[in-house]
Formats: structure tokens, C-alpha cells, sequence
């Protein structure tokens, strides 16, 4: 058995350890409140985004444009949204995972990193990191998801690369995060439709044809660029809820981790205490007993 000393001094250490996985706890809840109230609020409009270029498109006939038709090249961008700090449970280990996994190979994929975690990962796994963007995670803006958006599209227009992925956490509530990985770009016109679309698949007016004022291709030249902007900077602010809620549920359990070990360590030194007290009661005992 450890001695009393020892217990002590551990039990000391998980208090002083428990002490801040609950401050981490509270600053992560506070943080958490606002990036969901900001996460709810965006995500109907990008949503919405996606649902009505998907209609848009699966109503505009066969349009040859290059946002439409996969390039040449065998390289795929992927633009990997995680954290700049640990402590947040399995939430950048499951995006990493999900690219590893995936059927894109490595010596195919192209990273822009948004988030050091990410970034550091799959580079020791010997991916082709192109760019960094791991400070926009810290306070996501329009502009910050626009400025890759045209950093992915240029490659693609100069045939870099011949598709583009998204990869990031989706935020369905505080307590469920989900890893996703979807398809930027070319855009597939046969896109799943929701199932209000589904509804109306057989009225005539899902079989009117898409009219484009200008031209098709100048028309999409302007809305292509907003939908990928649009689905960046939704991704993002997602994920930084999700890092939040993965942040708080971590610290959570640390905290109470903690409380039951601390629990176990003071019924343990209780006990080394008593023993020792029990032991110098026998040997007085036995000294007084020895001088009758």
C-alpha cells in the first residue's frame, strides 16, 4: 500500500488538475453558447443555398461548364476545417480518420488546412499539405471562407486539381457532432433532391427546363462561386460549434474522472491513516505490556 505521503501528494495533483478541466469546462460552455446561436441562425440560409442549386441545376438540361465536368487532373483538393488546440475529446482524430479512410488516395489529395490539428496530423501521415489557414478558425468570417473558396477554384480552373472536398464536423446539437466529407466540386446536376423535391418529382413544373438570364455559363460563373463560399463558411462555423461542444463534453468528464479518483484516494488514505494509527496503538500495547 502507498504510503500516506504519497496519497496525499496525488490526490493533491488531481485537485489542482481538476481545477482546471472545470474552469476549460466553463470557458468552453461560454464559448459554446455563442457559436451555436450563430451556427442555428446561418444554417437554414446554407442550407437553403445548397437545396436551390441542386434544384437549379437538375432543372437546367445538359449545360457543358467546367464547374459541371471533372478535370483532368487525378488530384483531389480537400479543405480540412479543425482545431488549433487539443483537449476536445476524438473531434479532430474523427475528421482524420474520415480522409484516411476514405476512398480518395493519399498521393491524390491536395490538404488546405484550416486548424493545426488537422494540418499536423495528416502531414505525419505524409499528405501534401498546400495551405494553411489555421487561424480563421478562431473567429470564422465570410471573407476568410471566400478567400479559399478562390484559392480551391483557381486551382481547379488552372486543372490542378480535378475535384474538391470538404471535410468537417456538422453540428446537430450540443451533444451530437457528426464527420463529414462532401463533394464541392464538379458540381453533379443529379444531385440527391430533398424530399420536397421528391414530392413534386412528377409535376410539370419539375419537368420545366431551367431559363438563365445572361447566358448559362455567365450565370454560373457568378453562382458557382457564392454556393462554394457560402458551404465554406457554413462548414466553419459548424465546426467551431462542434469544437465547443466536443471541448465541453471532454472537460466534463475529466472533471468527474477526477472527483472519483479523488473519492477512491481519500477512502485509500483514510485507510493508510487508520492502519498506521492501529499500529502505534499495538505497539504501545506491546511496549507497556513489556516493562509489567
Amino acid at each position: 500500500m502507498a504510503s500516506m505521503r504519497e496519497i496525499k501528494r496525488r490526490k493533491g495533483s488531481i485537485q489542482s488538475t481538476q481545477q482546471i478541466t472545470k474552469a476549460m469546462k466553463l470557458v468552453s460552455t461560454v464559448k459554446l453558447q455563442r457559436a451555436k446561436g450563430r451556427a442555428e441562425s446561418s444554417k437554414p440560409y446554407f442550407d437553403y443555398m445548397y437545396d436551390t442549386v441542386s434544384s437549379m441545376l437538375a432543372k437546367s438540361g445538359n449545360i457543358s461548364h467546367p464547374y459541371l465536368q471533372a478535370g483532368d487532373s487525378p488530384k483531389k483538393a480537400i479543405i480540412v476545417i479543425t482545431s488549433n488546440r487539443g483537449l476536445a475529446g476524438g473531434y479532430n482524430s474523427n475528421i482524420t480518420k474520415l480522409i484516411r479512410n476514405s476512398d480518395i488516395k493519399k498521393e491524390d489529395a491536395i490538404i488546405y488546412a484550416v486548424g493545426r490539428k488537422g494540418k499536423e496530423t495528416l502531414a505525419r501521415y505524409g499528405y501534401e499539405v498546400k495551405a494553411d489557414y489555421s487561424e480563421v478558425i478562431n473567429e470564422p468570417m465570410y471573407k476568410d471562407a471566400a478567400e479559399i473558396g478562390a484559392a480551391v477554384l483557381e486551382a481547379f480552373s488552372n486543372n490542378e486539381v480535378g475535384e474538391i472536398y470538404l471535410a468537417y464536423t456538422r453540428f446537430k446539437n450540443t451533444v451530437t457532432h457528426i464527420p463529414s466529407l462532401i463533394k464541392l466540386l464538379p458540381i453533379d446536376p443529379n444531385m440527391e433532391k430533398s424530399s420536397k423535391e421528391e414530392s413534386e418529382a412528377n409535376s410539370v413544373e419539375a419537368l420545366t427546363l431551367m431559363n438563365y438570364e445572361p447566358s448559362a455559363e455567365e450565370a454560373l460563373d457568378m453562382i458557382i462561386p457564392k454556393y462554394m463560399n457560402s458551404l465554406i463558411y457554413g462548414a466553419l462555423v459548424e465546426a467551431l460549434a462542434s469544437e465547443n461542444g466536443a471541448r465541453m463534453q471532454a472537460m466534463d468528464s475529466a472533471t468527474n474522472n477526477a472527483e472519483e479518483m479523488i473519492s477512491d484516494l481519500s477512502l485509500s488514505y483514510n485507510r493508510a491513516r487508520q492502519s498506521s494509527i492501529t499500529q502505534e496503538l499495538t505497539e504501545i500495547v506491546a511496549g507497556a505490556s513489556a516493562i509489567n
